[in-house]
């Protein structure tokens, strides 16, 4: 791995506010952002990023290789929560390997958004349908795990319906606000997306920055207790995050040269949801443990990928 590339982003002013979270925690201080305040920055944060992908999907053309990534992103979307499920059955219930296999084949749009101000650092552009894929990959990736559930259960019935899940998939806020974004960025003229760029780009890192110093406290704070009775949970979070993005980095090149896609596409399998995936086993399986794959996806999976996940799947983008 470049090690100037490494120290870079281990330098990065958002990240160094995440491992201040993480340290206030440790500390035991009464750091904290207020809730009300966190859900606001992480709505200005998806919808900026919608926004701005949307304006970049305005210029440009649907493509053989927008296209390509888009195809690459279903497939990753349904093969990972397959490949997980058989592998975590053998060592847990079948519930619990279910949510966090479909937590894995989905996405964090938390990540999305944090490996964007990465590129940006690298002087790297990536295309305004990247956002239409995060997007798209969200919900196949739930259904997926809901239909590998509802097959190798001994019960064969579960709380809610496919129909019902599908539905609270496309209709969470984090789904809703991108694609609404999205779709507002691409109708607006260059004209009318000027007047709100100071809210849409220049204050963008400082909220970004806040945003993970509040993401390191709750990441601390899960941590607890989760290292000392699951080394092998642990030990998945990282590889799986390891594996995936490596090889859609990899397998990108296929598709597209565009290095920004393909990291961003390499960010994508590599992430697992905390936020979509929680709500919906909630309603449709309520006997998978959120204690499980909730620290795995956010205190183990999101730092991972943050750290050292970038800088190498940057690194297989652009050299492969």
């Amino acid at each position: 791995m470049d090690l100037g590339l490494l120290l870079d982003n281990l330098t990065n002013p958002a990240l160094l506010f995440f491992m201040l979270g993480l340290l206030a925690v440790y500390l035991k201080s009464d750091l904290e952002i207020p809730g009300t305040s966190s859900k606001f920055i992480s709505l200005y944060l998806l919808f900026a990023i919608g926004f701005k992908g949307g304006q970049e999907l305005s210029h440009s053309a649907l493509d053989a290789q927008v296209l390509g990534v888009m195809a690459l992103g279903l497939v990753f979307a349904g093969a990972v929560p397959v490949y997980t499920f058989l592998l975590l059955r053998r060592r847990m219930s079948v519930e619990n390997a279910g949510a966090i296999a479909a937590a894995y084949g989905s996405v964090s749009a938390v990540t999305f958004v944090t490996a964007a101000a990465f590129l940006e650092i690298q002087h790297q552009h990536f295309g305004g349908h990247m956002v239409a894929v995060m997007a798209l990959m969200e919900a196949p990736a739930i259904v997926v795990g809901m239909l590998l559930i509802r097959t190798f259960s001994s019960e064969r019935r579960l709380q809610a319906g496919s129909r019902q899940v599908l539905s609270h998939a496309f209709t969470n806020s984090s789904v809703l606000l991108i694609l609404g974004s999205l779709a507002i960025g691409y109708l607006a003229s260059e004209e009318q997306a000027q007047g709100i760029k100071p809210f849409t780009t220049d204050i963008f890192k400082g909220f970004l920055a806040i945003f993970l110093l509040d993401m390191g406290i709750s990441s601390g704070r899960k941590l607890k207790g989760f290292l000392e009775h699951g080394w092998f949970n642990t030990g998945f979070a990282m590889v799986a995050a390891l594996v995936n993005g490596c090889l859609a980095a990899w397998i990108s090149g296929a598709v597209t040269d565009s290095i920004g896609d393909r990291f961003m596409l390499s960010i994508l399998a590599a992430g697992a949801s905390y936020i979509a995936v929680p709500a919906a086993m909630k309603i449709a399986v309520p006997k998978a443990d959120p204690g499980l794959y909730i620290p795995m996806a956010l205190a183990i999976t999101f730092p991972f990928n943050i750290t050292l996940g970038f800088p190498l799947y940057y690194l297989l983008a652009t050299h492969t």
